[in-house]
């Protein structure tokens, strides 16, 4: 094979989106830097992709939790004398429920990965990128990035800074030879709700593949296009509602995912039995 020649690093690369991302950036011929929490399933893949795809794959364990964890992943790679070509901050996980219910460590932690360590790990990365002449980033936003979401206040908030964070650097570097695109899917095949508690919370019609999700991101960034919203029901509903006033908006979004905090309270009671 030939390979592009280009690294790429993935967050939250064990499963999912993440290792859809690893999957499709492989069979390209991309070089791959995996980080994870789950070394073992990182290894795991990383070996699975060597050998199907001749490419060279190297695991980071890193919770990215952990306020540093920009900064010991840099570390890392330097130590190893890796350059990265293509960022993709897929790493996150979500809550739903009443605010007031959910654990508090929880919530500090979610925002810590959706939010602290993507943007820590772009600050870290862009400046080798203009070193170089060039570079792709891809920050995995979501649907709810659009809208305020009653009952999963945090995450969609969380999920709304990646959207602005990443169109304000598409548009700051798009002349400096750096794309940055926000990958905004709705609900995914994933083991996302699984994290989240219930399967209810994947509000609207049907589920989209990995697969799906990681070649509309792949397209979107070729065309430089800032964000993409994967699936024509999704993009509608990204669009056509209405956005103003901001509260209507929030107490007619409050209709819509009032029943998931039922179904989280009632599945965290299930799992305490």
């Amino acid at each position: 094979m030939t390979h592009s020649g280009k690294t790429a690093l993935v967050t939250g690369a064990s499963s999912g989106i993440g290792a859809e991302f690893a999957a499709q950036l492989a069979a390209r011929g991309d070089n791959l830097v995996l980080v994870a929490r789950s070394l073992d399933r990182l290894e795991s893949l990383a070996a699975e992709l060597r050998n199907r795809h001749g490419v060279r794959v190297e695991v980071i364990g890193q919770d990215l939790t952990a306020a540093d964890a920009a900064a010991r992943i840099t570390n890392e790679l330097a130590a190893r004398e890796l350059s990265i070509d293509v960022l993709i901050n897929n790493a996150g996980f979500g809550s739903a429920g009443r605010f007031e219910e959910l654990a508090a460590d929880r919530e500090q932690d979610q925002l810590m990965v959706n939010v602290v360590a993507l943007a820590g790990l772009t600050r870290r990365l862009i400046p080798r990128m203009l070193e170089r002449g060039g570079g792709e980033i891809v920050n995995v936003a979501s649907i709810a990035a659009f809208q305020p979401a009653p009952y999963f206040a945090t995450y969609a908030a969380g999920k709304a800074f990646v959207l602005n964070f990443s169109l304000a650097l598409w548009s700051e570097y798009s002349d400096r030879g750096i794309k940055v695109l926000a990958l905004c899917p709705g609900p995914t095949q994933t083991q996302f709700f699984d994290v989240v508690g219930t399967r209810k919370a994947a509000i609207g019609p049907s589920m989209a593949s990995a697969t799906h999700v990681v070649r509309s991101a792949l397209r979107a960034l070729e065309r430089n296009k800032g964000y993409v919203v994967p699936g024509i029901g999704n993009f509608a509903s990204a669009h056509l509602l209405p956005r103003r006033p901001r509260t209507f908006v929030a107490r007619i979004a409050k209709f819509v995912t009032r029943g998931v905090a039922d179904a989280a309270r009632e599945s965290s009671v299930h799992a305490a039995a």
